[in-house]
C-alpha cells in the first residue's frame, strides 16, 4: 500500500497532503491559488497519483511560500509512500505536446536530488501567479522526493501551454518511474544495492 499523509505548519503556510502512488489520478485540491490548483489537478490525473491537498498560506504577501511549500509536502509524501524503493522501474521520461508547445521530462527516482530547468516564459504572470514560481515548485519537488529531475521546453509560444506541459511531462515521467517492475520484484534498481548518496 504505497500511500502517505504529510502535514507541515510554519508561520507562513499550513499544508496537508494525502496521496496514493497506485491510484487512478483522483484529486481534491485547494491551495488558494487557482492556477496552481489547475496544475496540480493535471499532475495528479496524468501521474495516476491520487492526490488530496489542502493549503493555507500568506497569499496576501505573494504566492511564493504557498507554491514552494506545497511542493515540499507533496515531495515528502511521495518519498514516504515509496519507502524503500524496491521493485520500481526507477527511470521515466515523457515528451508532451500541447498544441504548439513541446516539453520533455526525464526523471530518476535516485534518492539524489538534482534539478535541471530549461524553461522560459514571455509573461511574468499567468492569472495572478508569477511564472518564476514554476521553477521553484519543481525544484522543491525534486529536493523533497529525492528525484533527479530534468525538464526542458523545446518550443512553444503560449505560456499556459508551456507551464501545463511541464506538469504533464513530469507527471507521465514520474508515473513510469514509480511503476513496479515485475522483473525486479523486491530488488533495489541499482548495482550498488541501494539508492541515495
Amino acid at each position: 500500500m504505497r500511500k502517505a499523509s504529510v502535514e507541515r505548519k510554519t508561520r507562513e503556510t499550513e499544508i496537508s497532503v494525502s496521496l496514493d502512488l497506485d491510484g487512478s489520478g483522483n484529486f481534491d485540491i485547494s491551495t488558494g491559488i487557482g492556477f496552481l490548483d489547475h496544475m496540480l489537478e493535471s499532475f495528479s490525473k496524468h501521474s495516476g497519483i491520487d492526490l488530496t491537498v489542502r493549503a493555507k498560506g500568506d497569499t496576501h504577501i505573494d504566492f511564493h511560500h504557498t507554491t514552494e511549500d506545497t511542493a515540499i509536502v507533496i515531495g515528502q509524501a511521495i518519498a514516504k509512500a515509496l519507502g524503500e524503493p524496491k521493485g520500481i522501474r526507477r527511470f521515466g521520461s515523457a515528451l508532451i505536446p500541447m498544441d504548439e508547445t513541446l516539453t520533455r521530462c526525464a526523471v530518476d527516482v535516485s534518492g539524489r536530488p538534482y534539478f535541471i530547468w530549461k524553461v522560459s516564459f514571455s509573461r511574468a504572470k499567468l492569472g495572478e501567479m508569477d511564472t518564476e514560481l514554476f521553477k521553484e515548485w519543481f525544484q522543491a519537488l525534486s529536493q523533497n522526493a529525492g528525484l533527479t529531475l530534468h525538464i526542458e521546453n523545446l518550443y512553444g509560444e503560449n505560456n499556459h501551454h508551456i507551464a501545463e506541459s511541464c506538469y504533464k511531462a513530469c507527471a507521465r515521467a514520474l508515473r513510469q518511474a514509480l511503476e513496479t517492475d515485475p522483473r525486479q520484484a523486491g530488488l533495489v534498481p541499482s548495482t550498488k544495492g541501494s539508492l541515495g548518496r
